[in-house]
């Protein structure tokens, strides 16, 4: 098992990621929010040794990255959402208006969903798998695969209620979002996990619970739509290789190389 770890890096990361899925459904009947950290944390501690680990880890504290990165992460989903609810009501929805009378518990939840659900997934997902499907991909048929992989980890949502299935085209449009914060700041898991703690906050808990039945859906798709637009205009303006206009000398930690094992003795 530890040559195939050395020799397949990423399959056995994901073989780790959806043991930890299977184990959470049989267990708890849900996710175990730090399956893919802890997948990660196995097949890096095999295959790059305490070395591996320092630089895997450095991308989870990378935060010296332009202040609009910043921004980008935590106000791009509060203008998305919102105008997504907003083009929803135009469009006919009924609405309850949002419930202001459960914003002081925000913050909280905001706090937990980034230590456990932020931390719980990107440093495996962006921090160990974009990178090493970006060595021999581009930037789009990387994000592309890996999307499809995050959505087979999100399937117990589906299965129990706590997610609608419309939300996996919204899944796959996001992460092309986490793909182009991740490459536009120099690797870093940090700014994708405060873009994955504000999408779950501002969308699930502030403006989705204004609609019910069709309108819910039609809300989903209106901000499928958007995001859709939104990564429309990355691809146009920064290219489908890498989603960054940087160029390929500053792009360095946005892929890494399989690590070749030792031979066998």
């Amino acid at each position: 098992m530890i040559s195939f770890i050395k020799h397949r890096p990423l399959v056995a990361f994901f073989a780790f990621t959806y043991f930890f899925l299977l184990l959470g459904w049989l267990t708890l009947k849900g996710q175990i929010p730090f399956g893919p950290l802890l997948a990660a944390l196995i097949v890096v501690s095999i295959v790059g040794g305490r070395e591996g680990r320092r630089v895997w880890a450095s991308r989870i504290t990378r935060w010296r990255v332009d202040g609009r990165w910043y921004a980008a992460a935590i106000l791009l989903p509060l203008v998305v959402t919102a105008l997504a609810a907003f083009l929803n009501i135009l469009l006919g929805a009924e609405s309850s208006g949002i419930n202001i009378d459960e914003w002081p518990d925000l913050i909280a939840e905001a706090i937990f969903i980034f230590l456990f659900v932020g931390l719980g997934e990107e440093p495996g997902f962006r921090g160990f798998a974009l990178p090493r499907l970006q060595a021999h991909h581009s930037a789009v048929v990387a994000t592309l695969i890996l999307s499809v992989l995050g959505v087979i980890w999100h399937i117990p949502l589906f299965l129990s209620g706590d997610s609608p299935w419309t939300n996996v085209p919204l899944i796959v449009v996001g992460y092309f979002v986490f793909t182009w914060l991740f490459n536009n700041t120099n690797g870093s898991v940090l700014i994708p996990m405060l873009f994955h703690t504000a999408t779950a906050v501002y969308g699930p808990l502030i403006f989705a619970p204004m609609f019910e039945g069709t309108d819910l859906t039609s809300y989903t798709w209106l901000l499928t739509a958007l995001y859709g637009i939104v990564v429309a205009v990355v691809m146009v303006t920064s290219g489908t290789a890498h989603l960054s206009a940087k160029s390929v000398d500053e792009l360095v930690n946005i892929s890494e190389p399989t690590p070749v094992p030792a031979p066998l003795s």
